[in-house]
Protein backbone atom coordinates (compact mmCIF):
# COMPACT_ATOMS: atom_id res chain seq x y z
CA UNK A 1 0.00 0.00 0.00
CA UNK A 2 1.63 3.46 -1.50
CA UNK A 3 1.19 6.31 1.02
CA UNK A 4 2.04 9.84 0.92
CA UNK A 5 1.19 12.41 3.37
CA UNK A 6 3.16 15.74 5.26
CA UNK A 7 3.53 12.97 8.22
CA UNK A 8 2.92 9.54 6.92
CA UNK A 9 3.72 7.76 10.51
CA UNK A 10 0.10 7.65 11.79
CA UNK A 11 -1.03 5.64 8.37
CA UNK A 12 1.71 3.15 8.07
CA UNK A 13 1.62 2.70 11.90
CA UNK A 14 -2.07 1.71 11.67
CA UNK A 15 -1.76 -0.15 8.35
CA UNK A 16 0.47 -2.36 9.38
CA UNK A 17 -1.74 -3.52 12.52
CA UNK A 18 -4.35 -3.96 9.72
CA UNK A 19 -1.84 -6.41 7.75
CA UNK A 20 -0.64 -3.93 4.32
CA UNK A 21 2.85 -3.48 4.06
CA UNK A 22 3.46 0.19 4.01
CA UNK A 23 5.13 2.07 1.10
CA UNK A 24 5.63 5.70 2.42
CA UNK A 25 6.35 9.00 0.96
CA UNK A 26 6.77 11.96 3.55
CA UNK A 27 8.16 15.26 5.15
CA UNK A 28 9.66 14.04 7.89
CA UNK A 29 11.66 11.12 7.62
CA UNK A 30 11.33 10.22 11.34
CA UNK A 31 12.58 6.97 13.17
CA UNK A 32 8.76 6.08 13.50
CA UNK A 33 8.00 6.31 9.92
CA UNK A 34 11.04 4.45 8.40
CA UNK A 35 10.62 1.70 11.79
CA UNK A 36 6.93 1.49 10.02
CA UNK A 37 7.20 1.35 6.11
CA UNK A 38 9.06 -1.87 4.78
CA UNK A 39 10.03 1.34 2.43
CA UNK A 40 10.80 5.15 2.87
CA UNK A 41 11.51 8.07 0.31
CA UNK A 42 11.70 11.67 1.96
CA UNK A 43 10.37 14.37 -0.12
CA UNK A 44 9.20 18.01 0.86
CA UNK A 45 6.02 18.79 1.31
CA UNK A 46 6.65 22.66 1.81
CA UNK A 47 4.58 25.18 -0.68
CA UNK A 48 4.58 24.53 -3.36
CA UNK A 49 5.15 20.87 -3.78
CA UNK A 50 7.50 19.11 -6.33
CA UNK A 51 4.88 17.27 -8.20
CA UNK A 52 7.33 15.50 -10.19
CA UNK A 53 9.87 14.59 -7.65
CA UNK A 54 7.11 12.99 -5.55
CA UNK A 55 5.64 11.05 -8.27
CA UNK A 56 9.03 9.62 -9.02
CA UNK A 57 9.16 8.64 -5.60
CA UNK A 58 6.10 6.62 -5.47
CA UNK A 59 7.39 4.91 -8.35
CA UNK A 60 10.44 3.95 -7.27
CA UNK A 61 8.32 2.72 -3.91
CA UNK A 62 5.91 0.70 -6.22
CA UNK A 63 8.42 -0.57 -8.71
CA UNK A 64 8.32 -4.32 -8.63
CA UNK A 65 5.64 -4.15 -5.94
CA UNK A 66 2.04 -5.28 -6.39
CA UNK A 67 0.54 -1.93 -4.85
CA UNK A 68 -3.08 -2.41 -3.66
CA UNK A 69 -3.53 1.77 -4.48
CA UNK A 70 -1.97 4.80 -2.23
CA UNK A 71 -3.75 6.25 0.54
CA UNK A 72 -3.25 10.25 0.64
CA UNK A 73 -2.64 12.44 3.59
CA UNK A 74 -2.56 15.89 4.36
CA UNK A 75 0.03 17.78 2.09
CA UNK A 76 -2.75 18.01 -0.81
CA UNK A 77 -5.58 19.98 0.19
CA UNK A 78 -4.43 22.59 -2.51
CA UNK A 79 -3.33 20.33 -5.24
CA UNK A 80 -6.21 18.61 -6.86
CA UNK A 81 -3.95 18.91 -9.79
CA UNK A 82 -1.06 16.62 -8.24
CA UNK A 83 -4.18 14.42 -6.57
CA UNK A 84 -5.47 13.81 -10.30
CA UNK A 85 -2.28 12.69 -11.30
CA UNK A 86 -1.52 10.07 -8.73
CA UNK A 87 -4.62 8.34 -9.25
CA UNK A 88 -4.19 7.95 -13.05
CA UNK A 89 -1.12 5.74 -12.09
CA UNK A 90 -2.52 4.07 -9.05
CA UNK A 91 -5.90 3.72 -7.41
CA UNK A 92 -6.77 6.39 -5.23
CA UNK A 93 -8.35 4.90 -2.03
CA UNK A 94 -10.07 8.39 -0.34
CA UNK A 95 -11.85 11.20 -2.14
CA UNK A 96 -11.62 12.23 -5.49
CA UNK A 97 -9.61 15.24 -6.42
CA UNK A 98 -12.81 16.74 -7.77
CA UNK A 99 -14.16 16.12 -3.75
CA UNK A 100 -11.42 17.72 -2.25
CA UNK A 101 -11.33 20.68 -4.54
CA UNK A 102 -15.19 21.58 -3.28
CA UNK A 103 -13.86 20.60 0.02
CA UNK A 104 -11.15 23.13 -0.20
CA UNK A 105 -13.10 25.88 -2.50
CA UNK A 106 -14.25 28.45 0.65
CA UNK A 107 -16.71 30.38 -1.26
CA UNK A 108 -18.51 27.07 -2.75
CA UNK A 109 -17.84 25.66 1.22
CA UNK A 110 -20.07 28.31 2.32
CA UNK A 111 -22.78 28.16 0.02
CA UNK A 112 -23.06 23.93 0.74
CA UNK A 113 -22.97 24.86 4.52
CA UNK A 114 -25.85 27.35 3.71
CA UNK A 115 -27.51 24.40 1.68
CA UNK A 116 -27.09 22.23 4.19
CA UNK A 117 -28.99 24.54 7.13
CA UNK A 118 -25.30 24.53 8.99
CA UNK A 119 -24.21 27.51 10.72
CA UNK A 120 -21.19 29.17 9.36
CA UNK A 121 -18.75 32.05 9.56
CA UNK A 122 -18.99 34.74 6.84
CA UNK A 123 -16.54 34.12 4.02
CA UNK A 124 -15.32 36.29 1.35
CA UNK A 125 -12.52 36.46 -1.34
CA UNK A 126 -12.95 40.04 -1.09
CA UNK A 127 -11.07 42.03 2.21
CA UNK A 128 -13.51 42.74 4.29
CA UNK A 129 -13.98 46.69 5.84
CA UNK A 130 -13.53 45.61 9.15
CA UNK A 131 -10.67 43.78 9.00
CA UNK A 132 -10.20 43.73 12.93
CA UNK A 133 -13.29 41.24 12.58
CA UNK A 134 -11.93 38.56 10.12
CA UNK A 135 -9.44 36.52 9.96
CA UNK A 136 -7.12 35.59 6.98
CA UNK A 137 -6.90 31.61 5.69
CA UNK A 138 -4.82 30.23 3.09
CA UNK A 139 -6.76 27.82 0.41
CA UNK A 140 -6.00 24.70 1.30
CA UNK A 141 -3.61 25.77 4.54
CA UNK A 142 -3.71 23.22 7.21
CA UNK A 143 -2.27 22.76 10.57
CA UNK A 144 -3.33 26.29 11.56
CA UNK A 145 0.03 27.76 10.44
CA UNK A 146 -1.77 29.67 7.69
CA UNK A 147 -4.35 31.39 9.53
CA UNK A 148 -3.17 35.16 10.50
CA UNK A 149 -5.73 38.34 11.62
CA UNK A 150 -7.07 39.62 8.41
CA UNK A 151 -5.04 43.29 8.72
CA UNK A 152 -1.49 41.23 8.48
CA UNK A 153 -1.69 39.65 5.36
CA UNK A 154 -0.86 40.73 1.84
CA UNK A 155 -4.75 41.24 0.66
CA UNK A 156 -3.99 40.87 -3.16
CA UNK A 157 -2.57 37.47 -2.54
CA UNK A 158 -4.85 34.85 -4.97
CA UNK A 159 -4.21 31.94 -2.63
CA UNK A 160 -6.08 33.72 0.45
CA UNK A 161 -9.53 34.12 1.67
CA UNK A 162 -11.29 35.79 4.57
CA UNK A 163 -13.32 34.62 7.37
CA UNK A 164 -15.25 36.38 10.29
CA UNK A 165 -13.78 35.64 13.40
CA UNK A 166 -16.27 33.28 16.03
CA UNK A 167 -15.90 32.91 19.73
CA UNK A 168 -15.71 29.64 21.15
CA UNK A 169 -13.86 26.45 21.79
CA UNK A 170 -12.49 24.12 18.67
CA UNK A 171 -13.83 20.87 18.94
CA UNK A 172 -13.00 18.61 15.72
CA UNK A 173 -15.25 15.37 14.21
CA UNK A 174 -13.69 12.37 12.71
CA UNK A 175 -15.85 10.49 10.34
CA UNK A 176 -15.91 7.82 8.80
CA UNK A 177 -17.84 7.78 4.99
CA UNK A 178 -18.66 5.21 2.53
CA UNK A 179 -20.19 7.96 -0.21
CA UNK A 180 -23.51 7.75 1.16
CA UNK A 181 -23.40 7.44 5.02
CA UNK A 182 -21.48 9.16 7.49
CA UNK A 183 -20.46 7.40 10.91
CA UNK A 184 -18.40 10.20 13.38
CA UNK A 185 -15.77 8.06 15.52
CA UNK A 186 -16.04 10.45 18.12
CA UNK A 187 -15.26 14.39 18.78
CA UNK A 188 -12.03 15.67 20.04
CA UNK A 189 -11.12 19.37 22.13
CA UNK A 190 -8.64 21.26 20.24
CA UNK A 191 -5.76 23.56 21.35
CA UNK A 192 -3.28 25.96 19.74
CA UNK A 193 0.65 26.04 20.40
CA UNK A 194 0.84 29.95 19.20
CA UNK A 195 3.85 31.53 18.43
CA UNK A 196 4.03 35.54 17.56
CA UNK A 197 4.29 34.72 13.96
CA UNK A 198 1.75 31.56 13.77
CA UNK A 199 -0.83 32.55 16.71
CA UNK A 200 -3.25 29.31 15.52
CA UNK A 201 -0.25 26.75 14.81
CA UNK A 202 -2.39 23.22 16.25
CA UNK A 203 -0.96 22.18 19.79
CA UNK A 204 -2.88 19.25 20.29
CA UNK A 205 -5.91 17.26 20.74
CA UNK A 206 -7.99 15.21 23.36
CA UNK A 207 -10.57 12.96 23.34
CA UNK A 208 -13.77 12.85 24.05
CA UNK A 209 -14.63 16.43 23.61
CA UNK A 210 -16.42 17.17 27.32
CA UNK A 211 -20.27 18.34 25.51
CA UNK A 212 -23.23 17.47 25.82
CA UNK A 213 -25.35 14.56 23.79
CA UNK A 214 -27.39 16.98 22.26
CA UNK A 215 -25.06 19.40 20.84
CA UNK A 216 -23.32 16.23 19.87
CA UNK A 217 -26.56 14.79 18.29
CA UNK A 218 -27.08 18.23 16.61
CA UNK A 219 -23.76 18.00 14.99
CA UNK A 220 -23.57 14.81 13.81
CA UNK A 221 -26.89 15.71 11.89
CA UNK A 222 -25.19 18.46 10.45
CA UNK A 223 -22.80 16.41 8.87
CA UNK A 224 -25.01 14.04 7.49
CA UNK A 225 -26.76 16.72 6.00
CA UNK A 226 -23.52 18.31 4.73
CA UNK A 227 -22.57 14.46 3.26
CA UNK A 228 -25.97 14.24 1.11
CA UNK A 229 -24.58 17.52 -0.69
CA UNK A 230 -20.94 16.56 -0.97
CA UNK A 231 -20.91 12.68 -0.56
CA UNK A 232 -17.51 11.75 1.47
CA UNK A 233 -15.57 8.67 0.89
CA UNK A 234 -13.12 7.41 4.02
CA UNK A 235 -11.82 9.20 7.11
CA UNK A 236 -12.58 12.63 7.15
CA UNK A 237 -12.41 15.72 10.00
CA UNK A 238 -14.49 18.61 10.51
CA UNK A 239 -13.94 21.50 12.61
CA UNK A 240 -16.47 23.09 14.40
CA UNK A 241 -16.30 26.30 17.15
CA UNK A 242 -18.73 25.58 20.12
CA UNK A 243 -19.77 28.80 21.66
CA UNK A 244 -22.33 27.36 24.46
CA UNK A 245 -24.93 25.66 22.61
CA UNK A 246 -24.29 26.84 19.50
CA UNK A 247 -21.76 25.44 17.37
CA UNK A 248 -20.60 26.81 13.71
CA UNK A 249 -18.84 24.67 10.92
CA UNK A 250 -15.46 26.25 10.17
CA UNK A 251 -14.50 23.55 7.41
CA UNK A 252 -13.95 20.61 6.37
CA UNK A 253 -10.74 18.25 5.88
CA UNK A 254 -11.34 15.48 2.94
CA UNK A 255 -8.70 13.18 4.42
CA UNK A 256 -7.16 11.61 7.33
CA UNK A 257 -6.73 14.60 10.09
CA UNK A 258 -4.66 14.95 13.12
CA UNK A 259 -6.52 13.26 16.14
CA UNK A 260 -5.63 9.68 13.61
CA UNK A 261 -3.58 8.85 17.18
CA UNK A 262 -6.27 9.37 19.63
CA UNK A 263 -8.87 7.24 17.64
CA UNK A 264 -6.74 4.10 16.66
CA UNK A 265 -9.07 1.19 17.68
CA UNK A 266 -7.29 -1.21 20.43
CA UNK A 267 -6.50 -4.15 18.95
CA UNK A 268 -7.97 -3.12 15.53
CA UNK A 269 -7.12 -0.55 12.62
CA UNK A 270 -8.22 2.92 11.43
CA UNK A 271 -6.33 2.79 8.52
CA UNK A 272 -8.13 -0.81 7.65
CA UNK A 273 -11.70 1.21 8.35
CA UNK A 274 -10.50 4.10 6.00
CA UNK A 275 -9.98 0.94 3.32
CA UNK A 276 -13.20 -0.16 4.11
CA UNK A 277 -15.24 2.43 3.72
CA UNK A 278 -13.80 3.53 0.46
CA UNK A 279 -14.68 0.63 -0.39
CA UNK A 280 -18.24 1.24 0.46
CA UNK A 281 -18.32 -0.72 4.41
CA UNK A 282 -18.69 0.96 7.24
CA UNK A 283 -18.73 -1.32 10.40
CA UNK A 284 -22.40 -1.07 12.33
CA UNK A 285 -20.88 1.21 15.20
CA UNK A 286 -17.78 3.91 16.29
CA UNK A 287 -15.37 1.71 18.26
CA UNK A 288 -15.28 2.42 22.06
CA UNK A 289 -12.02 3.70 23.90
CA UNK A 290 -11.73 2.40 27.67
CA UNK A 291 -9.81 5.80 28.73
CA UNK A 292 -9.28 9.21 27.52
CA UNK A 293 -6.50 10.06 24.94
CA UNK A 294 -4.57 13.28 24.39
CA UNK A 295 -1.57 13.84 22.23
CA UNK A 296 0.33 17.03 21.38
CA UNK A 297 2.81 17.69 19.24
CA UNK A 298 6.22 19.49 20.87
CA UNK A 299 7.87 21.98 18.91
CA UNK A 300 11.68 22.81 18.72
CA UNK A 301 11.96 25.90 20.76
CA UNK A 302 15.39 26.90 18.59
CA UNK A 303 16.89 25.21 15.41
CA UNK A 304 18.88 21.95 16.22
CA UNK A 305 21.32 21.16 14.09
CA UNK A 306 21.75 17.77 14.65
CA UNK A 307 18.70 15.75 16.76
CA UNK A 308 20.65 13.92 19.34
CA UNK A 309 21.42 10.19 19.79
CA UNK A 310 18.59 10.03 23.05
CA UNK A 311 16.98 7.18 24.37
CA UNK A 312 12.94 8.75 23.95
CA UNK A 313 10.18 7.86 26.49
CA UNK A 314 7.66 5.23 24.99
CA UNK A 315 4.58 7.88 25.36
CA UNK A 316 6.17 9.97 21.96
CA UNK A 317 6.56 9.39 18.09
CA UNK A 318 7.13 11.29 15.47
CA UNK A 319 11.07 10.73 16.86
CA UNK A 320 13.78 12.68 14.76
CA UNK A 321 16.43 10.24 13.25
CA UNK A 322 20.16 11.16 15.07
CA UNK A 323 22.11 13.82 13.29
CA UNK A 324 18.82 15.13 11.52
CA UNK A 325 18.14 18.99 11.20
CA UNK A 326 15.55 20.16 12.54
CA UNK A 327 14.17 24.11 12.14
CA UNK A 328 13.14 26.56 15.06
CA UNK A 329 9.27 25.92 15.43
CA UNK A 330 9.17 23.03 13.72
CA UNK A 331 7.55 19.94 14.99
CA UNK A 332 10.18 17.92 17.11
CA UNK A 333 7.57 14.90 18.07
CA UNK A 334 4.40 13.98 18.75
CA UNK A 335 3.45 13.19 22.88
CA UNK A 336 0.47 11.33 23.96
CA UNK A 337 -0.96 10.77 27.45
CA UNK A 338 -4.03 8.08 28.89
CA UNK A 339 -6.32 9.10 31.66
CA UNK A 340 -9.47 8.42 33.23
CA UNK A 341 -10.93 11.73 32.40
CA UNK A 342 -10.07 14.57 29.79
CA UNK A 343 -8.93 16.61 31.94
CA UNK A 344 -6.27 14.46 33.40
CA UNK A 345 -5.29 13.13 30.18
CA UNK A 346 -4.62 16.12 29.00
CA UNK A 347 -2.96 17.62 32.25
CA UNK A 348 -0.69 14.65 31.72
CA UNK A 349 0.24 15.13 28.11
CA UNK A 350 1.10 18.62 29.07
CA UNK A 351 3.76 17.66 32.02
CA UNK A 352 5.30 15.29 29.52
CA UNK A 353 5.28 17.54 26.66
CA UNK A 354 7.75 19.89 29.38
CA UNK A 355 9.20 17.00 30.74
CA UNK A 356 10.58 16.61 27.33
CA UNK A 357 11.94 19.76 26.98
CA UNK A 358 13.64 19.89 29.76
CA UNK A 359 15.11 16.29 28.99
CA UNK A 360 16.25 17.51 25.76
CA UNK A 361 17.93 20.71 27.09
CA UNK A 362 21.33 19.37 27.60
CA UNK A 363 21.59 17.15 24.95
CA UNK A 364 20.52 19.18 21.92
CA UNK A 365 23.17 21.09 19.45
Amino acid sequence: MLIAAASGRALAASARRGGYVPLVVDGFGDQDTIGAAAAHIRVSFARPINGDRLITALETLADSRDCVGIVCGSGFEDRADLLRMIGQRWRLLGNSPETVKRAKDPIGFAARCREANIPHPETSLVPPPDVDRWLAKRIGGAGGWHIRSADEVNKRAKDIYFQRRVNGEPVSALLLCDGSNVLVLGLSAQWTAPTPRHPFRYGGAVRPAPIGEVMKEAMIAALGRLNSIMPLVGLNSADFVLDGDVFQLLELNPRPGATFDLFEPEGSSLFSLHLDACRGALPTSAPSYRTAMAGAIVYAPRGILAAPTFDWPEWTADRPVPGSRVEAEQPLCSVFAWGATVLEAKQLVEKRSAMLHMLLAEGVS
